[in-house]
């Protein structure tokens, strides 16, 4: 059931999600919704509306009716699954949940989102205080809003919405960071998470703290740590930033850079090289035909803040995906 859980949130605050417009916040912002730390409680923490809540709450409706809210996904995409948590909200969360999403160009504002035509992508399903709600979706169209109802009111601490990132084609410069998890890349395999995962260094935007990247444990033996990327599209690549940022006393040595093509043949992108701690490192890539992955070795290990990885996609491949959603 959970297994979606280690796809992308593509509603994460993150990639630039925001909640677009929400009935009733009358005790906490919906805002919180999309945060992409894990919520927090203080107990007994009150202001002029209550106990203070990291999460969306609603005041007790005395109608008919539900509340809800509209999010606009940073990262556009096919969802496979939801995760409607209510962490900490025991005597007040909603005791039903559904969930809605649509495809919509450009940035329409609440009128628009309101006439919209809204697939149901969870029909309404129960909840449980105080934990995170785990639902698999089977539509594989691609969306970038979705609206979550909750029946009567209460409240919701995040909404996670899992999937693959499909960007539109025509939002794309022709050399891009082909290795952005807000595009679509992901890590595939690694060596080694044991104090961060490999999927953090291809997150938007600097890394805020040694917290914030890949990070392996000390290797005792000859080897090397390693991670695969599988890039957003097929693509010939140009230059890679390779940033040890807050990484000090724990950087790589040394790092290289290996290229896979569609038939699996090996290409060599940037050989052994050293590195800096704590630096941001660009290197102009050796010049080769389109790869589809990326190998990075980093010797011995250590930790690496952001990969990026400046190229020209294909975008038949692009495209290619973007048909492959609205068919379904």
């Amino acid at each position: 059931m959970g297994e979606f859980t280690a796809l992308p949130d593509l509603a994460s605050r993150a990639f630039g999600s925001g909640v677009v417009h929400a009935n009733d916040e009358f005790f906490a912002a919906a805002d919180h919704l999309v945060l992409p730390a894990a919520p927090g409680h203080a107990p007994k923490t009150f202001d002029h509306k209550g106990q203070v809540y990291d999460g969306w709450e609603t005041r007790r409706r005395r109608s008919a009716g539900h509340d809800w809210a509209v999010i606009r996904l940073g990262a556009p995409g096919v969802i496979h699954g939801v995760d409607v948590d209510t962490a900490f909200f025991t005597g007040n969360f909603p005791p039903y949940a559904s969930v809605e999403a649509v495809a919509l160009p450009g940035y329409p504002g609440p009128d628009e989102l309101a006439g919209a035509d809204w697939v149901e992508i969870l029909p309404r399903s129960p909840l449980k205080g105080d934990s995170a709600n785990l639902y698999a979706v089977a539509d594989r169209r691609r969306f970038t809003h979705v609206r979550l109802n909750i029946f009567p009111d209460g409240g919701v601490a995040r909404l996670r919405v899992h999937g693959e990132v499909v960007p539109d084609p025509d939002l794309l410069p022709k050399i891009f960071n082909v290795a952005a998890a807000e595009y679509g890349a992901t890590v595939t395999e690694c060596s080694n998470m044991f104090y961060g995962h490999p999927g953090r260094m291809l997150m938007p935007g600097l890394a805020q703290n040694m917290g914030d990247g890949w990070e392996t444990s000390r290797r005792r033996d000859d080897a090397n740590d390693w991670s695969i990327v599988k890039l957003a599209a097929p693509a010939r690549l140009h230059f890679a930033d390779l940033d040890t940022s807050h990484f000090k006393g724990n950087a790589p040595g040394w790092a290289a850079l290996t290229g896979f093509t569609a038939d699996g043949e090996e290409v060599e992108l940037l050989p052994r090289t050293a590195l800096r701690p704590d630096t941001p490192h660009r290197f102009p890539l050796a010049k080769a035909g389109d790869v589809t992955h990326v190998r990075l070795d980093i010797f011995p290990d250590g930790g690496m803040a952001r990969l990026r990885l400046h190229g020209r996609a294909d975008r038949d491949a692009l495209w290619a995906r973007m048909e492959q959603c609205r068919e379904q």
